[in-house]
């Protein structure tokens, strides 16, 4: 117990210091007129999640547990992936394969069998660019992941996965500490390699964890945990789809930018998605815990869908979108979003 305290302790502390560190650095040998406000955050997140969380066997004082070493490797391939896109565009087809091979190393050691693992790996893969993509508004990602990490972090104890915990709580401490930097008005962005290790270790955690638990209540629990980055994939696709804009082109038209549209501010808008993440991830604890039955899911699931249909109602591209494509903004925009073909807009 205290291990895992001061181990979050010192997550928060080290991110928020090395993200500063990193700003100051990107802005003193930066490109000369490139970002006003640096991309390369997610940089202090994986540092600080990977480091912390190495530290205890390093140091002698508990052991990562069966199976986060491969996790930790895979996340940290995926960061590094993440970090070439901040540094220049990279293909879908690149992106999309690192993360399926990561993802199906992961899924081969947990031992899933060929069928449910194909599937795990898919999830992984959705999961992982879903939470990239939410990376739009100054604190909106950084909010529903840690509350998503802590929620899996009780989850993977409660299961005998104390390492995975562990991990999780580190990550939850970590994007907190990087909170103090990337709150409205943001100093840093967390960038492709912070969203994509975030992403990509939420999801394979909680394939790990989950791993053997009854197939109604596992889906029903990662459908929760995961409902509001779900809920904006969706909203995204569905509405450049109707647009007619490309679908992989990053633009203002997430839930947090509706959000805003409706007269939030950006940081309400990201404290209504932190709280919304908080509650479906009370909501699956419940279901976790046996206090409410898998099938109960479909009530907020039914929610999904109206929610969608509501805020397809408000307008975000304008009468000029549809005939001519949009300028592509620049990263220091804090609205710009990051699209599967590392572009920004």
């Amino acid at each position: 117990m205290l291990h895992g305290l001061a181990a979050a302790t010192a997550a928060l502390v080290l991110t928020a210091l090395l993200a500063a560190l990193v700003r100051h650095l990107m802005l003193r040998f930066g490109r000369k007129g490139a970002d006003t406000v640096p991309h390369l955050g997610g940089i202090a997140v994986a540092l600080a999640t990977l480091g912390v969380a190495c530290s205890g066997p390093v140091l002698g004082i508990a052991e990562l547990g069966d199976g986060v070493a491969p996790l930790l490797a895979a996340a940290g391939a995926v960061a590094l992936l993440g970090l070439v896109g901040d540094l220049r565009p990279l293909g879908v087809r690149v992106r999309l394969v690192a993360q399926a091979a990561a993802a199906t190393a992961v899924v081969t050691l947990a031992g899933l069998p060929p069928g449910a693992g194909a599937l795990a790996v898919l999830w992984i893969v959705f999961v992982t660019n879903a939470f990239q993509l939410l990376d739009t508004s100054d604190g909106a990602m950084g909010a529903v992941a840690a509350v998503t990490a802590l929620g899996l972090a009780v989850c993977a104890i409660a299961e005998g996965h104390p390492g995975h915990g562990l991990l999780l709580s580190v990550l939850a401490a970590a994007l907190t500490g990087f909170l103090l930097h990337n709150w409205h008005p943001a100093r840093i962005h967390l960038g492709d390699c912070g969203a994509l290790f975030t992403g990509f270790l939420l999801a394979s955690s909680a394939v790990a964890v989950h791993t053997g638990a009854p197939g109604g209540q596992t889906t029903a629990e990662l459908f929760a945990l995961t409902a509001v980055v779900l809920t904006d994939t969706l909203l995204v696709l569905i509405s450049r789809h109707r647009a007619g804009r490309p679908l992989l082109r990053g633009g203002g038209d997430h839930i947090a930018h509706r959000l805003r549209k409706l007269g939030l501010t950006t940081q309400g808008s990201a404290v209504v998605l932190g709280v919304a993440s908080l509650f479906c991830t009370l909501f699956a604890l419940q279901i976790h815990d046996g206090r409410v039955v898998p099938l109960a899911v479909l009530a907020p699931a039914l929610l999904v869908p109206a929610a969608i249909v509501l805020l397809l109602r408000v307008p975000v591209y304008g009468p000029a979108s549809r005939r001519r494509p949009p300028r592509a903004r620049t990263p220091a925009d804090p609205t710009a979003s990051v699209d599967l073909a590392g572009g920004r807009g």
